[in-house]
């Protein structure tokens, strides 16, 4: 028996309407396959069903969730000498609804935009320029349009719920974004009261960057599910 080559990319986020696809370009007809899943967290028990052959691809349909509703899912393609997982570990994946452009398009410049004057502002205060007070300015100025306004609105359209950073919950995008923002508030409010306050512009540019660096997903919003499992078609 042959080797077996399969190139693929597994979804992790959807905003389709109804069930995410995933399909699979093997265009060899002796190979079958199945897919498990079930939602995640929770304490379903795995669903099995048998991949669809169209051509030569293998597709796979992952039934629809709410906003923020996860499926863990893994699948395996069998060549006639036992099923065998594409993956080590399972895949977890994501939906959420559909953001307009003209929400998403300036909430994503302007925060590029606060992360430029946020650095720039960094190195006008190690180097003692003049500048440091207006681009401070401009870092809160865009920190708050596109995180605190914009931001909310995304999360709004996206996971059902305008904020779930604390105190409601624990989605460290809110999170992070609102610890950047205080930080350069109080930089911004210590350079206007005290010119030479270099130090607060250096630890807020520090505190930006570094939330940057977090993966945006990360401990992001979720369904606890306590309903039922739905199951697969």
């Amino acid at each position: 028996m042959g080797t077996l080559e399969v190139r693929f990319s597994l979804p992790t986020s959807s905003s389709a309407e109804g069930n995410e696809e995933v399909r699979l370009a093997v265009p060899d007809a002796a190979v079958h396959g199945n897919i498990e899943l079930r939602r995640f967290p929770s304490g379903d028990s795995w669903s099995r069903s048998t991949l669809l052959r169209q051509g030569e691809f293998l597709i796979a349909y992952i039934p629809h969730q709410p906003p923020a509703g996860k499926v863990m899912y893994r699948i395996y393609l069998d060549q006639g000498a036992g099923p065998i997982p594409l993956t080590q570990n399972p895949v977890v994946l994501r939906f959420k609804g559909d953001v307009p452009l003209a929400i998403m398009i300036p909430h994503i410049v302007l925060m590029f935009l606060a992360m430029l004057f946020s650095t720039r502002a960094g190195f006008e205060a190690l180097l003692k320029r003049p500048a440091l007070q207006r681009l401070s300015l401009w870092t809160v100025v865009t920190l708050a349009v596109g995180g605190l306004i914009l931001g909310p609105i995304v999360q709004k359209f996206a996971f059902g719920a305008f904020w779930t950073g604390w105190p409601f919950g624990g989605d460290l995008t809110d999170n992070k974004t609102i610890v950047a923002f205080l930080f350069w508030a109080i930089a911004l409010w210590r350079l206007h009261k005290q010119r030479d306050a270099r130090a607060w512009a250096i630890a807020a540019s520090v505190i930006l960057f570094l939330v940057y660096m977090i993966p945006h997903s990360l401990l992001g919003s979720q369904l606890d599910y306590s309903q039922p499992p739905v199951q697969s078609k």
